[in-house]
């Protein structure tokens, strides 16, 4: 899982560099600039944390990956309702709030994972 998490890392990345250029080039109004602005630093950061997230597996076993899942299935959920109102003016409800808890979660199950791993033999 390790290269998965990573290689799914690299893609958020991409994608939020992408989005990154569709907000500054592609959108006119300020306000929606700023909603899809917001949905592609979380998306960088998640981007990032999935990096550490491939990094940490090995040691930081289920709860590592399910971390992982945690951030993907957030950053779907946050980010892709955040650009569906900024690009769309789709407003998809309490999908954007159901994401930013998701990625919570994962952020506490790393947490978890860190504190349950075992110590290094030294």
């Amino acid at each position: 899982m390790q290269r998965f998490w990573i290689a799914i890392g690299s893609l958020a990345g991409f994608g939020a560099v992408a989005m990154g250029a569709v907000a500054a080039h592609a959108v006119a109004d300020p306000v929606a600039q700023k909603m899809v602005a917001s949905g592609v630093q979380m998306q960088g950061w998640h981007a990032l944390a999935l990096f550490g997230v491939g990094l940490w597996v090995p040691r930081g076993g289920w709860l590592a990956d399910a971390a992982g899942a945690a951030f993907v299935l957030g950053m779907i959920l946050f980010c892709g309702s955040v650009y569906a109102l900024g690009l769309g003016g789709l407003s998809l409800g309490r999908v954007a709030p159901a994401g930013g808890m998701t990625l919570m979660l994962g952020w506490l199950l790393v947490c978890v994972s860190a504190l349950r791993a075992p110590r290094d033999a030294r």
